[in-house]
């Protein structure tokens, strides 16, 4: 076979991977992340699956719901939930950290989304404790009386909904002004279609006392956001179905005349005030924009919110799952265990049979684990990977992978001097022959990892990753460390020369000395003498 003369440069090669690497643990440097994220199963947490009870999921919708859900666990303050689909009904919440019985209502709740005009909007002051003295609500006269706050147990009829002249001519009673005045941000308040509201804005710096529902997100047909031409801030633009413009049309000519709060209504969900607006005309053909203080973002996520406010569909937990922090914390600390004892086989098989090979075979491992461990910090910051148990299953199925491209490079390098080959040269024809059966063995893995990946679902998307991973990684690690680690070792006396500790000597391998370093034997040719 014939060997391109090309001048090969192993230094320089190994130059690069390592300066690879070190831009990988300056990029972690740089953005303080020296651990990767934690998978639930390691860490705590909770999983919930929800089963939508529908007759029919439309795919959309499935995902939809799972966007909306997202939205309200991070809402919730729960960091580093992820929400999946799973199959064809069913959406799985896993939550890190987080033991909480209230995550469970939240999730599957399918939200209300309502229009309210507004009765009365005051400051948010916490409530003054009796005897520290201070004012005793909003206003003089009025009668004290606690919120209406519902009881355990006690069933809420929440009645239908009023018409818009209903709505427009109701009048908080006294109960509805005590129940205000002493209401504070995060008191539970019964809230029915027919019935006054008291609810918060996001930030909790306003509380509201809002009129019965008028308009509900059932109506509402579409939400944008965007710069309208001619203007400089975003606003949200609203479009209700046909049916209920009629409605919009009274609503919003009733609040233009009034004064201010009352010229305004209340953009409401999950009990939180997410806008409230003035009118200033009676708009017609049921459309509206909302303006005020907006930026792109917080634009787009109000009509996300009001085009998406409620569930698509109804769903049921079918399944509640805690782990505890403790049993994640000694599952982690059993998978390093057996990480690290697969590692010690390896290298303690390779250093009694490939004697001071072992040395390039431990080499190769520090790097493929350094580098692995980079990648996996990198990706959970970039795309939100966590290290789960099937994940640590998959580095370590894949100690064994790398450990086969060592053996095959080996073995090629010992065929190729029995053959008759100098140890330098049969470095060089042994990679040749070895790379293409490295590479086939590594792309089948590869593929495996990919079709398991996209067929799997749960944990075992995390074995399929972590696999095709530590792939990549042992790839770049045998043509980028190892044969140029070995191009290197091989031009050194110890084991250029066959050193009987360096695995690659004459008597281990089954040839002369002479073979090993390249030398012929010359044979004594007789000369005929002269009579």
């Amino acid at each position: 076979m014939a060997i391109s003369s090309r001048k090969s440069r192993p230094a320089v090669v190994l130059v690069l991977l390592l300066v690879v690497i070190g831009i990988m643990f300056a990029i972690m440097a740089g953005t303080r992340t020296w651990t990767p994220k934690l998978g639930l199963d390691l860490q705590g947490g909770m999983t919930i699956t929800l089963n939508a009870t529908n007759s029919t999921v439309p795919a959309e919708s499935l995902e939809l719901a799972k966007d909306i859900i997202q939205q309200r666990v991070d809402g919730l303050g729960v960091g580093e939930a992820t929400v999946a689909t799973q199959g064809d009904r069913y959406i799985v919440v896993s939550a890190p950290n987080v033991q909480r019985d209230d995550l469970v209502e939240l999730v599957g709740a399918t939200a209300e989304l309502a229009f309210r005009p507004v009765l009365n909007a005051v400051p948010n002051t916490p409530p003054v404790e009796p005897g520290e003295g201070g004012d005793e609500g909003d206003g003089p006269g009025l009668p004290t009386a606690p919120p209406p706050v519902v009881e355990e147990g006690e069933e809420v009829d929440e009645g239908v909904k009023l018409s818009v002249e209903e709505v427009l001519a109701y009048q908080p009673s006294e109960q509805d002004l005590a129940g205000f005045a002493e209401y504070s941000c995060g008191d539970e308040v019964v809230d029915a279609l027919n019935k006054a509201f008291y609810a918060c804005d996001e930030g909790e710096l306003q509380k509201f006392l809002l009129a019965p529902v008028a308009i509900t997100g059932q109506q509402l047909d579409t939400a944008t956001s965007g710069i309208p031409q001619g203007q400089f801030a975003p606003v949200v633009s609203l479009t209700l179905k046909s049916d209920s413009a009629a409605a919009w049309l009274e609503l919003t000519g009733a609040l233009a005349g009034k004064q201010s709060p009352q010229d305004q209504f209340a953009v409401v969900l999950d009990g939180v005030v997410q806008s409230n607006a003035s009118v200033e005309n009676a708009i017609p053909g049921g459309r509206a924009q909302i303006s005020g203080n907006f930026t792109d973002e917080t634009a787009s996520s109000l009509a996300n919110v009001l085009k998406f406010g409620s569930l698509p569909l109804t769903f049921e937990p079918s399944q509640v799952e805690s782990v505890s922090p403790t049993l994640g914390g000694e599952q982690l600390r059993v998978g390093l265990i057996a990480g690290i004892i697969g590692l010690l086989i390896v290298l303690g098989y390779c250093f009694v049979y490939y004697r001071g090979l072992g040395i390039v075979v431990l080499g190769s491992l520090v790097v493929a684990a350094i580098s692995t461990y980079a990648a996996m910090v990198l990706l959970g910051s970039a795309v939100g990977f966590s290290l789960n148990l099937p994940a640590i299953a998959g580095a370590i199925v894949a100690i064994g992978i790398t450990a086969d491209s060592f053996v095959i490079y080996f073995e090629r390098i010992r065929d190729e001097i029995r053959d008759g080959r100098s140890l330098r040269s049969a470095i060089q024809t042994g990679w040749v022959r070895a790379r293409p059966t490295i590479v086939v063995a590594d792309i089948v893995s590869l593929l495996s990892a990919v079709v398991l990946f996209v067929l799997a679902v749960g944990g075992v998307k995390g074995f399929a990753f972590m696999l095709g991973l530590t792939t990549l990684i042992d790839l770049s690690v045998i043509f980028f460390f190892t044969h140029p680690l070995m191009q290197l070792l091989g031009r050194t006396k110890f084991f250029g020369e066959g050193h009987r500790l360096s695995g690659m000597d004459a008597a281990h391998m089954g040839v002369s000395r002479n073979s090993l370093l390249g030398r012929r034997t010359r044979r004594a040719t007789p000369v005929a003498q002269e009579a």
